[in-house]
């Protein structure tokens, strides 16, 4: 086991932790980062909040479900690949089983009045999981005046356009690659 701020970390602790946060979020991963942040960085102090910041950069960025992914490099970043798997087994375990009991009893209550009206219900409660990690990550990441086009433009090039995120992602390596090669730091370093 790895030692953070002085806490030990079990294997069977990380497994709970995110079973639990699998278990009480709805909306997928994205709705799933404020409770993560909550648990993860503020109460248990297993990483700090910059680190979070860089494995969501990374759990979005990687091919997959990012709440899988994110789960997968909180758990590694603890105890390596036993931590990845007791993570990641935790945080998709309700989901299966939450599935597999609506498959079992769909039949039943699919034109359900009540059922339908309580997904209507809790439409605008995933909007607003989401939004609110999103508009963290802006404050995070420094977005201002100057620079808030980018995401406005990548919004647009991605939900109106349909350009597809990964020509997104390409461009945006290669224009952090450009800003790089000539900014005055780089500049600077040859001199």
């Amino acid at each position: 086991m790895r030692v953070t701020d002085n806490k030990q970390w079990s294997l069977g602790e990380a497994f709970v932790t995110f079973f639990k946060m699998g278990l009480f979020t709805i909306g997928g991963g994205y709705a799933m980062i404020p409770l993560m942040e909550k648990e993860i960085v503020k109460e248990r102090h297993w990483i700090d909040h910059d680190e979070f910041l860089d494995l969501m950069a990374v759990a979005q960025s990687a091919p997959g479900v990012f709440a899988v992914n994110i789960s997968i490099f909180i758990g590694y970043k603890m105890a390596g690949i036993k931590g990845s798997i007791a993570c990641a087994t935790g945080n998709v375990l309700p989901s299966i089983l939450i599935i597999l009991l609506f498959a079992l009893g769909f039949r039943h209550f699919k034109d359900n009045a009540l059922v339908e009206n309580i997904f209507k219900g809790i439409r605008p409660a995933v909007v607003a999981l989401i939004l609110a990690p999103t508009l963290n990550l802006a404050r995070t990441a420094k977005i201002n005046r100057y620079n808030i086009w980018i995401p406005i433009i990548t919004a647009l090039l991605i939900w109106h356009w349909g350009i597809s995120p990964i020509y997104v992602i390409i461009a945006g390596i290669i224009g952090g690659i450009a800003k790089y090669m000539f900014s005055d730091e780089q500049k600077g370093g040859k001199s």
